[in-house]
């Protein structure tokens, strides 16, 4: 599964942050940051990951993050 989240994180340095929290979550799941796109883009792909634990743990860090709409 491939899910893609709309992100409100700027720097390079939180997103950093914001990756290593989410390995540590979810260890088996491809992550990155696309921080050129204009909606600060988090791909997630993998089969053992929660899209609403995604979100919480971005908000918990103090970022919005929502599902990317098709």
């Amino acid at each position: 599964m491939v899910e893609v989240f709309v992100t409100n994180v700027k720097r390079a340095a939180a997103a950093k942050e914001i990756l290593a929290l989410l390995r540590r979550n979810f260890p088996d799941v491809k992550i990155n940051f696309d921080l050129e796109d204009c909606d600060k883009v988090l791909r997630v792909e993998g089969d053992d990951f929660l899209p609403g634990k995604i979100m919480t743990l971005v908000n918990e860090s103090g970022f919005q993050c929502r599902v990317m709409e098709g």
